[in-house]
């Protein structure tokens, strides 16, 4: 290999390497670990694992068939994968298991097709062209799950590209990785007319170049779902408000989850499929409430019923049952709640 291709060959690869170092950061080490970071590791993966694979089948003759094969299959799960990454963004409420819909029936798919028709016995099947081959299906999906993940994060666009609009971190974040997949795919479409390792060399370029995007924008590399930006201080449309208000009374009333001292917002947020941020804007906006208030008032409900019918606990013991850590938490949130002390409430019923 000459210099040249040295540099090239390092520079293609070191941004495949780089994206999986960062897959495995957003899927482990991440500090607020959702959907969103995970599907953007899982994103990250795939593309490194495809771009890794171009770097070394351009330069090294004996690499590895299978991980030719695995390298070619990966493709198949870019577009995925960016679009639920955009939809767990863009979207506020979301079915928890809808993604499987997207990704199990592809991977059930790639076992078939590497049972079947594995890359060492039918390599043409493998090339793209106009007849009909692996390679054409892949990137009908790549594309397809690419133009509808632009078409979810239009607003974005919109914002980012129109002078009369302001665009925020996460508009320009969306923006920026919707572009580069769609840039990473066309390059490899096109290397019948340039060069197999193009496509490598795109992603490493977009890779490095989303980098200083946000160093030079934030002053550190400080990505939005990482530290989400405060939500616009407004009412929430009563349609999405009734939804969540349904779901949100409903689980405190079934599974009781106030009684758990440590309860936190994103705990119950996850087991209502709602973008914990949603949530707090609906409490604080069109609840006027905080979370710990809210939850305080089921607390405060719970005791009520237990001074009421229960005479043989003591006040701590029911402040205890119902998920207060503490006698003072008990009795200033009771107070609050009541206008009067637990000791005085339960005075008034004898």
């Amino acid at each position: 290999m000459t210099l040249e291709d040295q540099l090239i060959f390092l520079f293609s690869a070191l941004g495949g390497v780089n994206g999986l170092f960062l897959s495995v950061y957003f899927a482990f080490f991440t500090k607020q670990k959702n959907e969103t970071t995970y599907f953007l590791s899982a994103l990250l993966l795939v593309i490194s694992i495809r771009v890794t694979k171009s770097a070394f089948f351009a330069f090294y003759d004996n690499i590895s068939e299978d991980f030719i094969q695995i390298g070619l299959l990966a493709c198949l799960l870019i577009g995925p994968f960016l679009y639920l990454h955009v939809r767990s963004t863009t979207e506020k409420i979301y079915s928890k298991w809808n993604w499987l819909i997207h990704i199990l029936p592809i991977i059930v798919a790639m076992g078939f097709i590497v049972f079947f028709y594995p890359y060492n016995q039918n390599r043409g099947m493998w090339r793209w062209g106009w007849r009909l081959s692996f390679a054409n299906g892949l990137y009908i999906i790549w594309y397809s799950y690419t133009l509808y993940s632009a078409y979810l994060a239009r607003t974005s666009f919109k914002n980012v590209f129109s002078r009369n609009r302001k665009a925020s971190n996460r508009d320009i974040w969306l923006v920026n990785i919707i572009l580069g997949v769609l840039l990473v795919a066309i390059a490899y479409f096109t290397t019948s007319y340039t060069s197999y390792i193009v496509g490598a060399l795109s992603f490493s370029f977009i890779f490095y170049i989303s980098i200083l995007l946000w160093v030079f924008r934030k002053g550190a590399v400080s990505v939005f779902f990482e530290q989400q930006e405060k939500y616009a201080s407004k009412l929430i449309a009563p349609e999405e408000s009734d939804v969540i208000a349904s779901k949100l009374e409903e689980f405190f009333r079934k599974q009781e989850p106030y009684k758990n001292p440590d309860l936190k917002l994103a705990d119950v947020a996850e087991q209502i499929d709602i973008v914990p941020n949603y949530l707090s804007q609906f409490l604080n906006d069109n609840l006027d409430k905080s979370f710990s208030s809210y939850v305080n008032e089921y607390r405060v409900r719970a005791a009520e019923e237990m001074l009421r019918n229960n005479k043989l606990l003591t006040l701590e013991a029911i402040g205890n049952e119902c998920g207060f850590k503490s006698n003072s938490t008990f009795y200033s949130a009771f107070k609050k709640v009541k206008g009067v002390t637990p000791g005085e409430f339960k005075k008034k019923l004898t």
